[in-house]
């Protein structure tokens, strides 16, 4: 359950949280090997240990989410790769149904992103959800990733909010407990960010399953 008559402001992660994150785990660890191999000439195998040997060096830091440097490490177009894959940008269960119910509450709801601006914008030409947020954020704005020491106290500049009334939803373990050290009140996690894959081990934070189990027209 969630105390919304105690929040005025609510975060939303995107993918892994509002989206199904099958769509991005299918992309790195199956459509990207493939086009590295062909264009390079190794194996899958030895493309996907290269890109996990790259991921590793920048994990944590904008450039894991930046696509930008994604293109110039793989020598890849990775926008287009993208839209090979668009019919795999879904919603998790219940996300509208409670983005809808945090409007008619009058609640301050944001979108705030580690993905790259080009990405942001391929997902919400797909999935017709921006109308419910106040503004979409990524995190390339403020050119430092949302697990960085800082970072919620810097989003301040692009929106102003109260973290003691603030609510954050993400996948990203790293993500919530770096808006804890920076005072955001009401933390939850996810339970299944993928939904090809199985349920995330119980961690310090609530994890949510349905978001519409917990729509404020049901508490």
């Amino acid at each position: 359950m969630v105390a919304w008559s105690e929040i005025d402001t609510v975060m939303f992660d995107m993918d892994g949280t509002l989206l199904d994150l099958h769509f991005d785990n299918f992309f790195w660890l199956k459509l990207v090997p493939e086009h590295f191999s062909k264009q390079h000439g190794v194996s899958e195998k030895q493309a996907l240990a290269h890109i996990q040997s790259k991921s590793a060096e920048v994990h944590g830091t904008l450039d894991w989410y930046s696509i930008d440097y994604w293109q110039a490490e793989l020598k890849l177009d990775i926008p287009r790769l993208k839209c090979q894959i668009t019919d795999k940008i879904r919603l998790r269960p219940g996300a509208e149904q409670l983005l809808k119910a945090l409007v008619a509450e009058g609640k301050q709801v944001l979108l705030v992103t580690n993905a790259h601006p080009i990405s942001l914008q391929l997902k919400m030409q797909h999935i017709r959800i921006e109308k419910y947020f106040e503004r979409l954020i990524s995190s390339h704005q403020l050119k430092k990733a949302k697990e960085n020491d800082g970072f919620w106290e810097s989003l301040k500049q692009l929106f102003s909010y109260d973290p003691t009334r603030t609510a954050l939803f993400d996948d990203n373990l790293n993500v919530l407990r770096q808006a804890h050290r920076e005072g955001i009140a009401h933390l939850r996690a996810i339970k299944q960010p993928d939904s090809q894959q199985p349920s995330l081990p119980v961690a310090e934070f609530p994890q949510v399953e349905d978001f519409g189990l917990i729509a404020p027209d049901t508490c």
